[in-house]
């Protein structure tokens, strides 16, 4: 058996934990859709790994139940909270997560066609998918074609477009929100635990 961790360590690996929660939701805010995914993916793992981390604070703090009751009452009632709970299970059972997108585009989309270069063999060209990405549909064999992802630089001129990524079987009342926002509210809330356990154990 490994040495026992005490009230100090226990709190550091929740802080280090913690931080990968925050690095999560950083990629989400990012350009690569790709890297929005595993973003989402880590913060959803690693989010629920957080307050796992501080169960171990009832091996060295006795009046450790008696402060975590409170939020467990509270993650019980939070439909966002039992939601992100049985997301980390499908991820881990699945490898996957649900999502979709929403667009708004305001100005002349042909504008794109001025900042990107086709690949070889592109057919067309997509703004928004399933995951937020834009680029070409590439033909790669016959019938066949795979995306080729390209960053939309911040401004173009005479184009504006908004790409978000919602999680897909969210509560009903939060399906229009993006998955951003509501990770952010999950981070937020981990955050304030994280720093009233140390507020109240060191």
């Amino acid at each position: 058996m490994g040495q026992k961790k005490t009230t100090n360590e226990i709190i550091s690996r929740a802080e280090d934990t913690l931080f990968t929660v925050q690095l999560g939701l950083e990629h989400m805010k990012g350009q690569d859709p790709r890297a929005r995914l595993a973003g989402l993916r880590n913060l959803v793992v690693f989010g629920r790994s957080v307050t796992n981390i501080l169960q171990n604070l009832r091996s060295t703090e006795p009046k450790f139940d008696e402060w975590y009751q409170p939020y467990v009452k509270e993650m019980e009632v939070d439909e966002l909270m039992r939601f992100f709970y049985k997301l980390r299970s499908e991820i881990l059972k699945e490898g996957a997560v649900a999502v979709h997108s929403s667009m708004s585009l305001n100005g002349d989309p042909m504008e794109v066609f001025k900042h990107f270069k086709a690949p070889p063999r592109a057919k067309s060209f997509f703004i928004g998918d399933r995951i937020g990405g834009s680029g070409w549909e590439v033909e790669v064999g016959e019938g066949e074609t795979e995306k080729y992802y390209v960053q939309f630089p911040n401004e173009i001129p005479g184009l504006r477009v908004d790409i978000n990524i919602h999680l897909s079987h969210a509560p009903e009342r939060f399906e229009g929100v993006p998955a951003t926002e509501l990770c952010e509210w999950y981070l937020t809330y981990l955050a304030r635990m994280v720093a009233d356990a140390k507020k109240v154990f060191q």
